[in-house]
């Protein structure tokens, strides 16, 4: 058979990407128990090598194209870097200040336990089992017990808005309440990842680029308060592929660039629904791609059976220590029955950021592809859980 030019089988490619997920989504009315951001990583997963390449491996092969897959790689790079860049737009700090004790202590227990018990879970892996089967090549014990533990804390914020819109209560004082909490948590995440790939050999790097970066935050923000707000998407997006540059650069990741690139702006000089129509946009057009490069990096080396094992151990590791966290914040701060455990559950959503997070703990070699499949597993477990388990609850708590 004639092999197609690379610009067909891209284009065949993006059909299946978009086309499949959606077709599940909307003729199987998943969204309740799996929403379309789900049924995209899942699918993501079903096109990766571990299920069609090893059950159809010729046809794989052909489509999925060593030049098919760096085009799709490109989308996927730019397209994760938009989505950070809008988390980090999103977040609320002056808000999160006026409410600082609450949203400290709130925000501290529901990262802080599930991250405690989520290195606890990273630590078994590696007792229990060959650690080289989980730590990737330049990655260290307390490299690999970090990154595990961080990423069963993750909260994803742009998803945890979406749900929270989905549930009608984003507006209200309760769901900037919830917010508030994620918004902190997120920074957080990002500081721990920033120090987990500290590289000492690069360090001046590192410090240089920090210390430009608050000197560029400075001017940035004063021409920003100044310019037409037509020109201000344009400056933020060049600014965004400044920062990922630089912050590869120097030995950290272009997504902790686009992070902070997203989080140095404030979200009033582009407005919120604007934000909230590019927040969309980008997770229709771009995101899938993104979720299908996620599955090509999935592996099943180590055994089917042993991912499922792994990914049940830190998916009991995320919900027990998040609900347990947020739980007694409620205790502590004595809110209403019925509270702590709508909240626990609406912040115990992961999905993009946990997979995005994980992302940068394989390309920096930091875990394995069998590691990468275990928490991606997770993942996914976890954010399908809460609309089922938030959607009863909040209507038992509506009606006290």
């Amino acid at each position: 058979m004639t092999a197609l030019p690379v610009t067909e089988l891209f284009l065949l490619a993006l059909i299946l990407i978009f086309a499949l997920p959606y077709g599940i989504w909307r003729l199987g009315r998943t969204d309740y128990w799996a929403p379309l951001v789900v049924v995209q990583i899942l699918t993501g997963i079903v096109l990766g090598p571990g299920v069609l390449g090893a059950a159809w491996p010729s046809y794989y092969a052909a489509l999925f194209t060593p030049q098919v897959i760096g085009a799709l790689n490109g989308i996927a790079w730019w397209a994760v870097m938009l989505f950070v860049f809008v988390a980090g737009l999103e977040l609320d700090l002056e808000e999160a200040w006026e409410w600082r004790e609450e949203t400290g202590l709130t925000a501290g227990l529901a990262l802080g336990v599930p991250l405690l018990l989520g290195a606890g879970a990273g630590w078994l892996l590696l007792e229990l089992g060959d650690p080289a089967s989980w730590i990737g090549a330049k990655g260290r014990d307390w490299q690999f017990i970090a990154g595990v533990g961080m990423a069963c804390a993750v909260t994803a914020l742009p998803i945890l808005i979406l749900f929270m819109q989905k549930l009608e209560i984003l507006r209200t004082g309760f769901g900037q309440r919830i917010l508030r909490y994620a918004s902190l948590d997120d920074v957080l995440i990002w500081a721990v990842l920033a120090l987990i790939l500290l590289d000492w050999e690069r360090v001046g790097r590192q410090a240089g680029y920090l210390v430009a970066f608050a000197a560029a935050v400075w001017l940035l923000r004063r021409l920003f308060a100044a310019i037409p707000p037509r020109d201000r998407w344009y400056i933020a997006l060049v600014w965004l592929a400044a920062n990922g540059y630089l912050a590869d650069w120097s030995g950290l990741h272009y997504m902790v660039g686009a992070f902070l690139a997203g989080a140095a702006l404030d979200a009033k000089w582009f407005g919120i629904e604007a934000i909230d129509r590019f927040r969309d946009t980008v997770l229709l057009a771009f995101m899938p791609v993104f979720f299908l490069s996620t599955g090509l990096r999935t592996s099943w080396d180590i055994g089917g059976l042993a991912a499922f094992a792994a990914a049940a151990l830190l998916l009991a590791a995320m919900v027990v220590g998040k609900l347990a966290g947020v739980g007694l914040a409620g205790k502590l701060l004595n809110w209403k029955k019925g509270e702590a455990w709508v909240i626990g559950w609406l912040l115990q959503t992961k999905a993009l950021i946990m997979i995005i997070f994980v992302n940068v703990l394989f390309d920096k070699q930091i875990i394995t592809s069998a590691a990468f499949t275990a928490l991606l597993l997770a993942a996914v477990g976890s954010t399908m859980l809460t609309i089922p388990m938030v959607t009863p609850a909040l209507r038992k708590l509506s009606e006290r």
